[in-house]
């Protein structure tokens, strides 16, 4: 089953290397929270309140200054461990980790009181408590998830073009697989440059802190967001002519740009929104509303195109990275693709049942008579 599926290398670790690569997440865990304690922060007021004195929550971020440690650390070695390590233990490392999610929030979330939610299992799936910080406001749970994740996310791709360069290098390299890990870093370097935004957008202000997001976030999106690279990295070059290969390569990229460009001034709008009402985004987009009491929805410019339409650039991103690696019809190159549509339709969905309840369900009605689309413009 292994070798039909083309991952079989990924399970050749002797079984000392299999414990430690069990155990990677752990350590990496550690080291993130040791730097992300240590290194330098600046500390801003976000947009969740804190449920019990109502006042606005204070983070500390400082997840470039952990990535950009943890880039350095990883290249020069500096602990010992070899480029392609995060690649070569990637099965040891999903279990080591969903061990860690599964201990984790049962810890996280049976210490918390019951809330409305009676159901064990649902509660330890989805979580009691909004927010958990520690450490006198120091350290926020969420925040640190996504250090981790987004950070392990651009090593894990890394490390696999690393081995990739030094397994395929005779089979000539496919330039599609560099040019997805500098995507994927791009990515999730302007996610650090802008990580206020983070504080804005809807883990942040909607999940609980259970099972979904104690896995998810570090877990899931730092080591199994670069799915496509498991059974990718042994793949050589697609073997197309010198005119398709820059047509595939600039095309993938070119549509990863769209994407990035949707999803990223979607949700930058939005915190300009939350932060500044009156402020047009990029100085030219009046902000529109509809009242619904004391909130408002925000429905121009790029919310008034479709009403998760951020969802819509991640949905192309997710295409540019199923096209950039020129194998079309393998399946492993899809395989993000299709995880963002699994992920990003159901979360739509309940999306717009929160928000029929925050703004109650006439204004919302009117909101979506406005903008009749949920996700693409034209189709859905």
């Amino acid at each position: 089953m292994i070798d039909w599926l083309g991952i079989d290398h990924l399970f050749k670790l002797s079984g000392g290397e299999a414990v430690l690569g069990f155990l990677t997440p752990l350590f990496v865990c550690a080291a993130v929270f040791v730097a992300h304690m240590i290194l330098p922060a600046r500390r801003v007021t976000g947009y969740v309140a804190d449920r019990e004195t109502g006042e606005l929550r204070n983070y500390r971020l400082n997840g470039l200054a952990v990535f950009v440690l943890a880039h350095i650390v990883w290249w020069f070695e500096l602990t010992g461990m070899p480029r392609d390590w995060f690649y070569r233990s990637a099965m040891y490392a999903v279990a080591g980790g969903l061990v860690i999610g599964i201990i984790a929030t049962t810890v996280l979330v049976f210490t918390q009181p019951e809330g409305e939610q009676k159901n064990r299992f649902l509660a330890w799936w989805f979580g009691r408590a909004q927010e958990l910080q520690y450490f006198k406001g120091r350290f926020d749970l969420k925040m640190y998830f996504y250090i981790v994740g987004g950070t392990m996310l651009s090593l894990n791709a890394w490390s696999g073009a690393v081995w990739h360069n030094e397994n395929v290098a005779d089979a000539n390299p496919n330039p599609g697989l560099f040019l997805y890990v500098a995507i994927n870093s791009f990515y999730i370097l302007d996610y650090f440059v802008f990580e206020r935004v983070q504080l804005y957008t809807y883990d942040l202000i909607h999940e609980n802190i259970g099972f979904k997001l104690t896995w998810g976030g570090p877990f899931v999106w730092g080591w199994m967001f670069v799915l496509p690279m498991w059974g990718m990295a042994p793949v050589a070059d697609p073997g197309f002519s010198n005119g398709w290969t820059y047509f595939w390569l600039i095309g993938s990229a070119a549509l990863f740009l769209v994407g990035w460009v949707i999803s990223r001034g979607a949700n930058l709008q939005k915190y300009t929104f939350k932060r500044w009402p009156e402020r047009k985004f990029l100085g030219i987009i009046e902000p529109e509303v509809i009242e619904a009491g004391d909130r408002k929805i925000l429905c121009s410019g790029l919310w008034g195109a479709a009403r998760h339409f951020n969802y819509f650039g991640e949905g192309l991103y997710g295409v540019s990275m199923g096209l950039v690696f020129g194998h079309f019809t393998n399946l492993w190159a899809w395989t993000y693709a299709i995880f963002v549509v699994s992920m990003f339709v159901p979360r739509q969905v309940e999306d717009d049942k929160r928000c029929a309840v925050k703004y109650g369900p006439e204004k919302w009605a009117e909101y979506k008579a406005r903008v009749p689309y949920r996700i693409v413009p034209g189709i859905y």
